[in-house]
């Protein structure tokens, strides 16, 4: 009986201790360091969770440790929805008892996590979520790649100074906060330098019959469509547009910095430009060239975006941790949002408010290939 209360006396005391802590620890010391993942591996977007996936283990392999500790990484699949995403956040917090979330990858999962990193004050670094809104007001969320609006005015720059474009349609994804809010910032920036938007046009995540969006946009005869949806849709809709008889060239974000657009869109999609965060003929610092041969030995086959930027959310993780010398959550999370001029595989990175200042690259599909075009800084 004595030994039973004294347990429970034990328990109640290590349940104040964490909870006064943050709820990432029920122990005061540890030779690990928790980081809960949550990446797509299943689902509408899944290429991009097994690209970042990927990434992110040679990154653990080039650094795999932080203050002498073993770094432990826990994926949770969130496939692509944003109820799973808050579940896989909820799960890795109060389950796994993690000391940071790397993820999730899109926009939208970002979003419905948020809430439950802020109230837990677990810090969370999305490597490719892009929408403005989700470090605007926060405390505990960071991102490895460039936002919408910085995106949106690259594009629109180059549609009209590089493409010639005076006319643009655009083709959004309603269901998607990233592809609503890149079109957004693309038309504001190409009304700004002249262009017009003739049409609109809106699709849905998983959809693959675009007849009726496409018949609605070949009356507008734009000179150019701005797509910025998710790899599979941009490859079906571009098949589905040539055949239908539009031949202008389609223009989208990093959504589409993926080799399932080319298996899936094939000859329809060269030409194809789209604006992203990495391309291997960019990378000028020695972590990433580093990066790049532990990549392609292990994987026989050049880094693409969601695997460079995975690599650089883990990468500025561990600089942090360090920066930090804690694990404490809140620790780490100050020095995470002090990242300045940090020498990453997607280039220099600074974090102002969460938001990382950092170069846009443009690349194109030429003869099923991704094509660097150019760099363009902040």
């Amino acid at each position: 009986m004595k030994r039973l209360l004294f347990k429970t006396v034990l328990f109640a005391l290590v349940t104040i201790f964490a909870i006064g802590y943050g709820v990432s620890k029920t122990y005061a010391a540890s030779n690990t360091i928790k980081v809960g993942v949550v990446y797509s591996m299943t689902g509408p977007v899944a290429s991009f969770g097994q690209s970042a996936w990927q990434g992110l283990q040679v990154a653990k392999e080039i650094m795999p440790t932080a203050l002498g500790k073993k770094i432990d990484l826990i994926l949770v699949d969130d496939q692509g929805d944003k109820v799973q995403a808050a579940n896989a956040v909820n799960k890795l917090i109060y389950d796994n008892k993690v000391d940071v979330i790397i993820g999730p990858l899109i926009s939208g999962n970002v979003m419905s996590a948020t809430p439950i990193v802020e109230k837990a004050k677990i810090p969370l670094i999305t490597p490719t979520g892009t929408n403005p809104l989700l470090t605007e007001g926060k405390n505990f969320i960071s991102r490895a790649c460039f936002i919408d609006p910085f995106q949106g005015k690259v594009a629109a720059i180059y549609a009209v100074k590089d493409l010639h474009a005076k006319t643009a349609a655009l083709v959004i994804d309603s269901a998607q906060d990233y592809s609503v809010g890149l079109a957004k910032f693309f038309e504001e920036n190409f009304k700004k330098l002249g262009g017009r938007i003739v049409a609109k046009t809106f699709i849905q995540t998983g959809e693959s019959n675009f007849s009726a969006q496409i018949a609605s946009l070949k009356p507008a005869n734009p000179q150019i469509i701005y797509m910025p949806c998710y790899y599979q849709e941009i490859a079906l809709f571009a098949r589905q547009a040539r055949e239908f008889g539009l031949k202008q060239p389609i223009l989208a974000g990093d959504g589409a910095a993926e080799a399932a657009l080319i298996k899936v869109g094939g000859a329809a999609v060269n030409g194809l430009t789209f604006t992203t965060g990495f391309a291997p003929e960019a990378i000028k610092t020695p972590l990433g060239k580093k990066f790049e041969q532990a990549y392609q030995a292990k994987y026989h086959k050049l880094p693409d975006n969601f695997a460079a930027l995975s690599a650089d959310a883990y990468f500025m993780l561990v600089n942090a941790i360090d920066r930090a010398k804690s694990d404490n959550p809140i620790k780490i999370n100050t020095a995470l949002r002090a990242t300045k001029n940090f020498q990453g595989v997607t280039g220099n990175i600074t974090l102002v408010k969460g938001d990382a200042i950092k170069p846009a690259v443009i690349e194109k599909v030429e003869n099923g290939k991704f094509v660097y075009v150019t760099t363009i800084n902040p």
